[in-house]
């Protein structure tokens, strides 16, 4: 059960089955689907969604240890609603676990479903649940996505209290730039619901069912950009109160009293953050005022995710330690274990005489005029020596030429680094075809939380063994003119990567292949989460470039991805 919670099915959970605009049903997903039905019967249909029903279209009769294309085996059937069906399978060809979803070819969903799945699967976000394959075969539709059994519900998150503002903020900041990342592409999920987010165990928050969920279930909205918008504001609410927004309760949560309306979460809960109650509002109420700042509405993502940006940043609070217990001697310790007290059938403890004090008599006193003696002649000797040190750089002082300064070790002193504007930035593509260029400047915009990130390569972490990747890919940083280099400050998409920095030389003009740059600020090896090197001598350069050969995995030992989120430079 605790794997079937955490994992990438869920799309027909009932627990709140109603646009964020309406109120959510009662039903919870239990995988039986005569109470499931009832739970889409019952609940009214509000706001800009549409649903679809399909009256007398059959669930697939299939059962555990059926094959599809002779690859996936089917386990445990997770839901079967509404004519589909979804099952935690076993992909045999690459021995990993999956999710799979099934209606008949016939079902009047089938082509749209097939078509959300083929448009998220081209979208190719980390951010979100990667579909792996939709195919139309005997009869049958089925979507095959990733399974995630290390990651949490944000339901289950949610059952045992709110969040902190500091995993809230991540949730909401996280959130909201992935779904604007999807409505640039053309793609709504429009069923943002706490089942459809997870958390993995590294504090990443992944999307599943992006415009599947919908499809199957028939959902449409005329607004989908302020539907998924007020479902990011409605799951930063559940986080920061435990309470669902609206008069329904849904998702294990509580609803808010009747015929109150809606009421801001730091007035719901003592302590939360005002900027992100707040912020919650704004995603939530349609006018955007607030009792307390006249701040405009956020209806689309990139809003929201915008005004996320320009909040302070929430660090995490410091771990507290409790004080130790004070130290308490045993009686072993104390010298009298095994004896009995008196008065008590035990001896007396005899009593302890206290030693004489130190240096008593003519000897003590002749130590004590010596250590005094060797002290003033070491204080004399020592100002003697600093006097004759001034008197010498007096002399001299206007008639040397200036020196280097050097440290106690007659090491000269590191001059002060500067950070060197960065006039531009291309993506290395030594082949000619690009792979994501249009990223490029996320990697020198100067936030981290922005990135270059390339395509998802399978196999081989040398993207992907292909010929047209031998040299590997990167980026190239223009400093607009010739400029001493002292030093590189890199921090790479994920740990992991196989990377170099090298340099093109002062009179290179517009470099694009790897013998363009010969000059060696790195050495090639595997690099974490950053790559911070200080040169021993500065090179001058225009051009620099980030030279990466092999990705780190994507979740699964045969899915590689990287990238890079910043690119500084110093002189």
């Amino acid at each position: 059960m605790a794997e079937r919670s955490t994992a990438a099915v869920d799309v027909a959970d009932n627990s709140g089955d109603e646009p964020l605009t309406a109120k959510a049903d009662k039903a919870t997903a239990d995988g039986v689907a005569k109470a499931q039905d009832t739970a889409e019967k019952s609940a009214p249909d509000t706001g800009s969604e549409q649903r679809s029903t399909v009256p007398g279209i059959a669930t697939p009769e299939l059962h555990s240890g059926h094959k599809l294309a002779r690859r996936y085996r089917l386990e445990e059937c997770v839901t079967r609603l509404d004519g589909f069906s979804s099952w935690r399978a076993v992909d045999e060809k690459l021995r990993r676990a999956v999710g799979v979803h099934l209606l008949p070819a016939d079902h009047p969903r089938a082509r749209s479903v097939l078509a959300a799945a083929r448009s998220a699967a081209l979208l190719g976000d980390p951010r979100f649940v990667q579909v792996l394959d939709a195919v139309e075969e005997n009869d049958l539709v089925y979507v095959v996505h990733e399974w995630l059994p290390d990651a949490v519900e944000l339901t289950a998150l949610l059952a045992s209290g709110p969040m902190e503002a500091h995993d809230a903020y991540q949730l909401v900041s996280q959130v909201s730039q992935a779904m604007a990342a999807a409505h640039r592409e053309g793609l709504a999920h429009l069923r943002l619901t706490p089942g459809a987010v997870l958390r993995t165990s590294t504090g990443q928050y992944r999307i599943r069912g992006l415009a599947v969920n919908a499809a199957l279930r028939g959902i449409r909205a005329d607004r989908p950009q302020r539907t998924d918008t007020e479902a990011i504001g409605a799951l930063l609410y559940a986080a920061l109160t435990q309470r669902w927004p609206y008069e329904t309760d849904a998702y294990g949560l509580s609803g808010l009293p009747k015929g109150v309306g809606l009421i801001a979460p730091d007035q719901v809960r003592a302590g939360v953050h005002r900027g992100l109650s707040e912020l919650a509002m704004r995603a939530l109420i349609n006018d955007g005022a607030t009792a307390s700042r006249q701040e405009p509405p956020c209806t689309t993502p990139d809003e929201l995710a915008a005004a996320v940006a320009e909040m302070p940043r929430i660090r995490r609070p410091e771990p507290t330690f409790t004080a130790p217990p004070e130290y308490q001697r045993t009686t072993y310790q104390q010298g009298t274990y095994g004896r009995t007290q008196a008065g008590m059938g035990t001896a007396p403890t005899p009593p302890v005489t206290l030693p004489p004090p130190p240096l008593q008599g003519r000897t003590g006193k002749a130590l004590k005029w010596t250590v005094a003696a060797l002290l003033i002649a070491a204080l004399g000797l020592g100002s003697w020596q600093v006097a004759d040190r001034l008197l010498d750089g007096g002399n001299t002082g206007n008639d040397a030429p200036p020196t280097e300064t050097t440290t106690g070790d007659g090491d000269k002193a590191a001059k002060p680094v500067k950070p060197l504007r960065i006039a531009g930035a291309t993506e290395f593509m030594p082949s000619g075809a690009g792979i994501k260029p249009e990223l490029v400047p996320n990697a020198i915009d100067g936030k981290p939380a922005t990135s270059w990130i390339t395509l998802q390569y399978r196999g081989y972490a040398n993207f992907g063994n292909l010929p047209n990747r031998k040299d590997g890919s990167g980026i190239i940083v223009d400093l607009g003119s010739v400029q001493d280099v002292s030093g590189v400050d890199l921090d790479m998409y994920r740990a992991g990567h196989t990377a170099e920095v090298l340099a093109a030389g002062p009179d290179a003009s517009a470099p694009t292949g790897l013998s363009d740059f010969p000059q060696r600020l790195t050495k090639l090896e595997s690099v974490g989460k950053t790559l911070k090197r200080a040169l021993d001598k500065p090179v001058r350069t225009r051009y620099v470039l980030i030279h990466i050969t092999e990705l780190p995995s994507d979740g699964s030992a045969s899915l590689f991805r990287g990238g890079i989120s910043e690119i500084k430079i110093t002189g």
